[in-house]
């Protein structure tokens, strides 16, 4: 739904992402106009954040037409390099990413701001300087409260939680269960639902419960495939109330798993 440019601000000259919204033409002018205030009103609330694993956005506007925000330039790439096989990171590592995620999404939440569009794509990553972002609030935003001319909603069905695809409202919760198709995947190379097409996607995510963690990975720690199972719950009310009590439990986990590795 955008594009990006590196670019200079001129009132500081300190390099900055400019991401520019890209409204496509089949739109008719009050949907183009409606997109566009949308952005901007997302791209304000984004502003409003401001938490170190976040993005942060400098400056939003408008310029011949086009919505447009600044935000600060991010080194390192994208979380999905290591959602395949034989990158995996550590489950220490994963456990301290989810984490980070998980209070990040509770500052976003406390400020009444829910992502919609958890996934790696969107979460860059530097294992050097151990620098991590969640991105993409003003987009993600906008891409929920859009939709097609068929009623789709747009966004990314792999990590959208069933109510979310059924075309609810997004909500905390939607955001939570996209964090545990993230955990899952990170840990085990794979989604929970892996479908060829569109329409067996929606019925399984519908309907079937994710592969409990430790059919893939029996070493993993039964208390961590629990968490994961309720996140990824179909039911909004089974899954924890809040992020931060996802990322105070992956933090507990974390501390034996890093004790194992170090003993190791």
């Amino acid at each position: 739904m955008g594009v990006v440019h590196l670019a200079i601000d001129s009132r500081n000259g300190q390099p900055v992402a400019l991401k520019s919204m890209a409204l496509g033409t089949d739109l008719d002018p009050a949907e183009r106009q409606q997109l566009k205030q949308r952005f901007l009103g997302e791209a304000e609330a984004a502003r409003r954040l401001s938490h170190p694993d976040i993005v942060k956005v400098h400056d939003a506007g408008e310029d011949a037409g086009r919505a447009w925000m600044a935000m600060e330039l991010l080194s390192g790439c994208e979380l999905g390099r290591y959602t395949r096989r034989p990158r995996l990171l550590p489950e220490p590592l994963v456990l301290q990413i989810g984490a980070r995620l998980a209070r990040a999404l509770a500052h976003a939440h406390a400020q009444g701001v829910v992502h919609r569009d958890i996934k790696p794509a969107n979460v860059m990553i530097d294992l050097v300087s151990g620098q991590l972002k969640l991105t993409d609030f003003g987009l993600a935003l906008l891409a929920d409260l859009s939709r097609t001319r068929t009623g789709v909603v747009l966004g990314t069905p792999w990590y959208m939680a069933p109510e979310q695809l059924a075309g609810a409202e997004a909500d905390a919760r939607c955001d939570l269960y996209a964090l545990g198709v993230l955990l899952f995947q990170l840990l085990t190379g794979r989604l929970p639902h892996e479908h060829s097409s569109l329409g067996e996607l929606l019925r399984a995510v519908a309907r079937e419960p994710a592969p409990d963690l430790r059919s893939l990975r029996p070493e993993l720690p039964a208390p961590l495939s629990e968490l994961v199972a309720r996140l990824l719950h179909v039911q909004p009310a089974a899954r924890p109330a809040k992020a931060q009590q996802v990322a105070d439990a992956l933090e507990s986990l974390a501390l034996p798993a890093l004790a194992g590795a170090s003993g190791a």
